[in-house]
């Protein structure tokens, strides 16, 4: 039985590693959709990120399976002067979804009515190359007609060639998603020089800052997940010789400083004051547990795990 065969299903991908991705690189994001982005939007406004709001215009986690954060919500302000402000309703969809086109409607309409200003709908779906990607909803009866079209991206509508040389880390991103996919079906080797392609490719543009290299680094090595320690050793070397030393690794010490600096701040602060604890409180122990393996997988302490999980050190260390 060959290595590919023997080992087991990779830790299914974190909604909570894809969501922060996008949210820190979200004017890219927009770069990367829309080509004019830079004379459309006004981004020395900045931006607001709006979860509360989306989570209260769908009561009670009207969701697939009660349970949704990688949508996003985000006032954008524009630079036309016709409209000071639009929101820019983002969804990430791994699945395929019959609902999925009446959902993004919902969302449209209970925005639209609630705040009375235009939104912008945008559907990126990171599934496989045969993902449905529904764009549209609408019906017909008698006299009256409703056609609701929205902006839709499939992970697959680039081929890695092109994403290379976009020189947008948003490309990284959906380049990361696709070798996501390989996970489990080619061998870690084949798995970890693609990690590596893609880390290269970030560094060679000399166009973001070394915070930024290092939290995509971060997110890189905690979504594409290997298992084995000597690929893992051998990326963070590898990192260390392309920045020239300028990125000190061990990725995995960074890791562990980057997460209880902004994970531990956000995600467990945030995160599990607003999911967690009305997850623990709903029953949902669940949800505790599995982002718990989350943050372990990362390396974080065990007593800052069970801390911000509510579970005890005992039943983090058994995971």
């Amino acid at each position: 039985m060959s290595e590919l065969t023997k080992r087991s299903v990779p830790f299914k991908k974190s909604d909570e590693l894809l969501k922060a991705i996008f949210e820190e690189n979200f004017p890219d994001f927009l770069r990367f959709m829309y080509p004019e982005a830079d004379t459309m939007f006004d981004f020395e406004k900045g931006l607001t990120f709006m979860d509360k709001e989306l989570l209260e215009i769908m009561p009670d986690r009207e969701r697939k399976k009660g349970r949704r954060i990688a949508d996003l919500l985000v006032k954008v302000y524009l630079k036309d002067g016709t409209q000071k402000w639009i929101l820019a309703h983002t969804e990430i969809e791994g699945g395929n979804d019959d609902g999925f086109p009446y959902r993004m409607f919902q969302y449209h309409y209970r925005l639209l009515d609630r705040y009375r200003v235009p939104v912008e709908t945008i559907a990126v779906f990171t599934g496989g190359q045969t993902q449905g990607r529904p764009g549209e909803y609408g019906y017909f009866v008698f006299g009256t007609s409703l056609t609701f079209r929205y902006l839709t991206y499939q992970i697959f509508d680039h081929q890695e060639d092109e994403l290379l040389v976009m020189d947008n880390i948003f490309a990284y991103i959906v380049l990361a998603c696709q070798k996501a996919l390989s996970e489990n079906k080619i061998a870690e080797e084949e798995l970890a020089e693609q990690r590596s392609t893609i880390a290269r490719a970030l560094i060679e543009t000399n166009k973001y800052s070394k915070d930024r290299i290092m939290s995509f680094l971060v997110f890189l090595k905690s979504f594409l997940f290997i298992r084995d320690k000597d690929l893992n050793s051998n990326f963070d070397q590898y990192i260390y010789q392309v920045t020239g030393g300028t990125i000190q690794m061990g990725v995995i010490e960074t890791i562990k400083r980057q997460e209880r600096e902004k994970g531990l701040q956000t995600g467990l602060e945030k995160g599990m004051q607003t999911g967690l604890e009305k997850g623990k409180a709903d029953g949902k122990r669940e949800e505790a547990i599995a982002i718990a393996l989350e943050f372990k997988k990362m390396g974080l302490p065990i007593a800052d795990i069970a801390k911000g999980t509510g579970l005890s050190i005992e039943e983090v260390e058994k995971l």
